[in-house]
């Protein structure tokens, strides 16, 4: 089928394919990365690759390219069979040119405290999601952009958390067992099931892996405090990285050890409270001082550190940094784990009782079924 997008000029030299596209712009291939992407040398079923890097020549060489009918045929020297590969697949995959996904645009917000929860995120009701492939696209893809999203109308029981989350994404079990319930309760093993106010955190970051995302039924709630707090990790990391590059750098390359034990659980794991990408993006926030065990450090570097961990702590304690809502009984809210603290402010049980059930999500399932669902709908409208 003849590809849409448009080319002014194709040629090529042994080492690489040259493409100057109409619109503007120039793209060039590695005759290497041509001959490795081959839809030859894929399972005509699954799509993965037959072939090993060294089952290729180290430095092929391009005879001719050819275009036509929407694509390019391209010949080497030596024993490689000649490929062709559609013209709008290598616009698809040419560097610099490749569109993100939408879910993939993280939408930062820095200043919660002028946001309003029921206007400034994503929202439905359960019955849009169960429904509508379109609504549930769009409420998934406002929860990976903003990291955190609401859900109304969803039934006060305590089994329908599980019944609803396959919605969003597979369900990760922990020592608690696949779901647990936030309530107060004598002696806790956790300050979580307490009366307690609890600061902005991120949830056990002493786990391997750290639980993607989490999800919060509300099924009874105080009238008297029990507010929830939430704050976008990754817009204050970003607006730290700006205001305090050192404290910004020494938060990235500290390991940070984080330890939690119960009567039947030991647990601990080592990560920086700020965690970059290859390509320097932050990526993970994983902030619970509650869990912090004795750090590993020179006593040269103690101060560095702790410098730059106060810097991070008050901003954490800054409301303007903090949207705050309370959640109705009814409502699930789901965030990024890695990305979003929550916290809430106290409340009295004893006056007025407050209990919400939670699970955590693995992280790829929620970004799987996203995309398999802009799959699907992209297929239905074609």
């Amino acid at each position: 089928m003849p590809s849409a997008i448009a080319v002014r000029r194709i040629s090529a030299v042994p080492e690489a394919l040259t493409i100057e596209w109409a619109e503007g712009g120039v793209s060039e291939f590695a005759s290497l990365w041509l001959l490795d992407n081959r839809f030859e040398v894929r399972d005509a079923h699954s799509g993965q690759r037959l072939i090993d890097i060294t089952d290729l020549p180290e430095s092929p060489r391009i005879r001719s390219a050819v275009a036509g009918d929407g694509a390019v045929r391209i010949e080497w020297e030596g024993g490689s069979p000649a490929a062709s590969f559609d013209i709008a697949w290598l616009a698809a995959h040419a560097y610099g040119r490749r569109a993100p996904a939408p879910e993939s645009e993280r939408q930062l917000w820095l200043e919660g405290a002028l946001l309003d929860a029921r206007r400034d995120f994503g929202r439905a009701r359960l019955a849009q999601l169960r429904t509508s492939p379109r609504a549930r696209h769009a409420w998934l893809t406002r929860l990976l952009q903003d990291g955190l999203a609401f859900l109304d109308e969803v039934p006060v029981s305590e089994s329908t958390l599980l019944e609803v989350v396959p919605l969003i994404g597979r369900v990760l079990e922990t020592n608690y067992g696949y779901t647990f319930d936030v309530r107060s309760v004598p002696a806790p093993e956790n300050l979580a099931y307490s009366d307690l106010g609890l600061g902005l955190h991120t949830d056990n970051p002493y786990r391997e892996p750290v639980p993607g995302f989490q999800a919060l039924h509300a099924l009874v709630v105080s009238s008297e405090g029990g507010d929830s707090l939430f704050a976008d990790g990754f817009a204050i990391a970003e607006h730290l990285r700006a205001s305090a590059p050192d404290a910004f750098a020494q938060l990235t390359t500290t390991a940070v050890p984080f330890h939690y034990r119960s009567g039947d659980t030991e647990l601990h794991a080592e990560r920086p409270l700020i965690q970059l990408s290859v390509h320097n993006e932050v990526t993970a926030v994983h902030y619970n001082n509650r869990s912090i065990a004795p750090l590993n450090l020179p006593p040269s570097e103690a101060p560095r550190f702790y410098g730059a961990y106060r810097r991070l702590a008050t901003l954490l304690r800054d409301p303007r940094l903090q949207l705050r809502t309370r959640l109705d009984a009814g409502t699930l809210v789901v965030f990024d784990n890695q990305r979003v603290l929550h916290g809430r402010t106290a409340f009295s049980s004893a006056r007025y009782p407050r209990h919400l059930r939670g699970c955590y999500l693995s992280r790829d399932s929620v970004y799987s079924e996203t995309a398999v669902l802009r799959r699907e709908l992209a297929a239905a409208a074609a």
